[in-house]
């Protein structure tokens, strides 16, 4: 019995005095990098009344690329957009772009992508396949990528590329449905809205 309560005093000293080993964080992916909100944008353009263009920006661009050169098919994209960020120009109607007909902000303040395939076309040249949500509503659609540019070295030596992508969606799909009727015949707001990204990367 005394045996037997030594070796409990025992064992509690040597575990009381054993180190504890520092948590591990995961290493960041050797071919992950993120969107800088600072310097990205998405921009679009509809036809207002079939005659002239409406140019808007959203900032607020944030998310995640996975991106090897050595094989760009593995690539995967995961952003979001802040909505709220939503600039045309002209402060009333950039408030009702912002309001219930349109884009809803106060109930869903942003916008997704997630990736779900990649093909490279040519050098330079990718077409991204993924899932784009606006106001809770998922469509697939097709990103036209170019670059990812040569990577620089920024004032605070952190490595940066640029790539840009284009596509083409119905707002209508998006459950964006004003559409009043003008006498001519023609709609006041286009149904199909041109996208433009253009985004800096940094690396992880």
């Amino acid at each position: 019995m005394r045996f037997f309560v030594f070796s409990l005093l025992v064992a509690n000293t040597v575990f009381a005095q054993a180190p504890v080993a520092p948590a591990v964080q995961a290493p960041a992916a050797p071919n992950s990098w993120r969107i800088d909100p600072l310097h990205s944008q998405a921009n679009f353009t509809v036809k207002h009344m079939m005659i002239s263009t409406v140019r808007g920006t959203f900032g607020g661009v944030r998310g995640t690329i996975i991106y090897d050169p050595k094989n760009p098919a593995a690539s995967s994209v995961e952003a979001t957009i802040d909505c709220s960020t939503l600039n045309t120009g002209e402060p009333k109607r950039d408030s009702d772009l912002r309001g219930e007909e349109f884009f809803d902000v106060k109930k869903y303040p942003v916008m997704k992508f997630k990736s779900k395939s990649v093909r490279v076309v040519a050098p330079g040249e990718m077409k991204v396949t993924g899932d784009l949500t606006i106001n809770a509503t998922t469509k697939q659609v097709v990103l036209d990528l170019e670059g990812p540019t040569e990577p620089v070295k920024d004032t605070q030596g952190r490595t940066k590329v640029g790539v840009s992508a284009t596509t083409k969606i119905s707002r209508k799909d998006y459950g964006i449905l004003y559409n009043p009727v003008m006498e001519t015949g023609g709609v006041v707001v286009s149904d199909q809205v041109s996208i433009t990204l253009d985004i800096e990367l940094i690396k992880n």
